[in-house]
């Protein structure tokens, strides 16, 4: 019988000990916001059954009702095991709105206080994946509230945090949306969206 995952099963696998020494950052940085075949293939074989149909199951809402770290678990896989599954498809944004409803809650929860550097970060994410000015706003407020908070060590993880949610901004600024979506999404390119993307836009 496959043993179905845990929230504790997600944050050991995604942060492990970053929430406690800034040691490892490097390396889980390439687990994080790397292309890895070998990465999106043990996520498949480990968590894929949370999300094959997560619309209509109740653990998201489960885990956030353990509290901060239960809810961190849940959007993790929402929001960040999506897009490791799923890329270049749909698919990997169906989960979106979800995630961001949850990410809101714990907000006014103020749930982020009681949670590391590294789990902060990606509890706001979603913000940062939102095509919302209003959300991407936030999403800079947040991350400039986790620099002024963040222990020496984890300062300039922060800071470099900090400086991706301002690219965010610009891109939702100029452009109202984040281009390289719209094939997935099924958009179609304006000529000033192609030209941006021809040099090199991302997210």
């Amino acid at each position: 019988m496959t043993k179905i995952p845990t929230p504790e099963d997600v944050l050991a696998y995604w942060i492990g000990d970053t929430r406690h020494s800034a040691e490892n950052l490097k390396e889980k940085h390439k687990l994080w916001f790397g292309k890895s075949d070998k990465t999106d293939a043990e996520i498949r074989s480990r968590f894929l059954g949370l999300l094959e149909d997560a619309s209509h199951m109740p653990f998201a809402d489960d885990w956030a009702a353990d509290g901060p770290r239960g809810r961190l678990a849940a959007i993790i896989v929402l929001d960040q095991f999506s897009r490791n599954l799923f890329r270049g498809d749909a698919r990997a944004f169906h989960q979106d709105s979800l995630a961001l409803r949850m990410c809101k809650d714990g907000l006014a929860l103020n749930e982020h206080k009681s949670l590391s550097e590294t789990e902060r970060v990606f509890l706001c994410l979603p913000l940062e994946h939102s095509e919302s000015l209003e959300d991407q706003k936030h999403c800079v407020e947040m991350f400039e509230e986790l620099v002024a908070d963040a222990r020496p060590e984890f300062k300039d993880f922060a800071k470099s945090t900090l400086d991706y949610a301002h690219q965010h901004l610009k891109v939702i600024q100029d452009f109202g949306r984040f281009p390289h979506r719209n094939k997935a999404l099924g958009r179609e390119t304006t000529v000033e969206e192609a030209e941006w993307l021809a040099e090199g836009g991302g997210f």
